[in-house]
């Protein structure tokens, strides 16, 4: 979808104040903005409604309130414009947990699922080590680590105090302990090592249009990772050297056509890749790398 397509008129809902009726208005306008306009018309409603999904799909002909039209309306019109439907319901669904999502945080991706089944299956045999959430925003990836692996000790970091406010609410949200601290990468753990180190950093390159188009809304902090994409990467591998516990892992998500880019910086910096994983939709998403040798 490109930028003329997002800001394109589309036609508002009629006065109807029945759910089928206003959903399938909803859905019409939101064709242009959305590859799922139905599932969107249908969850905003029901946030509107305070309901739940399926009453507003079993129940088309009830009709509700004006007042919760009018705030269905203004909802509609925010997602018109592009705004992502996390922000605007303020949740989102991520491995098994719902998290609160702000403005202030990146919204988790199905993608990044694979990195937290990853962090899992290698937590398999001695699920009680220290795990660490590098860039953490929302909490998703570590709450996720603690909620399937209650023995794991989980520190989650973040260099933006907006975000990680938003993590821990989640934490606390959903009754799980986890470690919040406020840090540039590895910038506040002083000499702490961790068994496992995951990170789902900036790769989006600068000059790429989704910045300023689809992704607008989101924080462009957590996203532009410089001119190729990689600056983050190459912090992250440079850093993590000096924090990974002995036979400890370093799980770095990436863009689909950086994994041979990420490979070859991990080399150079004496990492071993013990896999490249692909995410749901097949594309090479994800490296485990081990420390076969320290640089100097």
């Amino acid at each position: 979808m490109n930028v003329n397509q997002i800001h394109a008129p589309a036609r508002r809902p009629d006065k109807t104040c029945s759910l089928g009726g206003l959903v399938a208005d909803a859905a019409r306008a939101l064709s242009t903005v959305s590859a799922t306009p139905r599932l969107d018309a249908e969850l905003l409603l029901a946030h509107a409604a305070g309901v739940g999904r399926t009453t507003v799909i079993a129940f088309p002909e009830r009709e509700t309130s004006n007042d919760v039209a009018a705030r269905f309306r203004a909802l509609l019109a925010r997602r018109l414009d592009a705004e992502p439907l996390a922000y605007i319901t303020a949740v989102k669904d991520f491995h098994a947990i719902s998290v609160r999502v702000t403005p202030d945080v990146l919204i988790p991706r199905p993608e990044t699922e694979c990195l937290v089944d990853e962090a899992l299956a290698m937590l398999d045999a001695q699920p009680d080590r220290s795990v660490l959430d590098l860039g953490t925003g929302s909490g998703a990836i570590a709450l996720a680590i603690k909620r399937a692996r209650p023995s794991a000790v989980v520190t989650a970091v973040d260099a933006s105090a907006s975000a990680l406010a938003v993590a821990r609410a989640n934490a606390r949200s959903l009754d799980l302990d986890i470690r919040c601290l406020e840090s540039d990468w590895f910038g506040n753990l002083d000499s702490e090592r961790f068994d496992l180190i995951v990170c789902n950093p900036p790769y989006v390159p600068s000059g790429d249009p989704v910045l300023d188009s689809e992704l607008r809304h989101e924080p462009r902090q957590a996203l532009d990772g410089g001119s190729d994409g990689l600056d983050a990467i190459r912090i992250v591998l440079n850093e993590a050297l000096a924090h990974l516990a002995p036979n400890g892992a370093l799980l770095i998500e990436h863009g689909h056509d950086q994994q041979a880019d990420v490979k070859a910086l991990a080399r150079k910096r004496g990492y071993r890749t013990l896999a490249a994983r692909r995410d749901l939709s097949g594309l090479p998403r994800l490296v485990v790398l081990h420390v076969h040798e320290r640089s100097p």
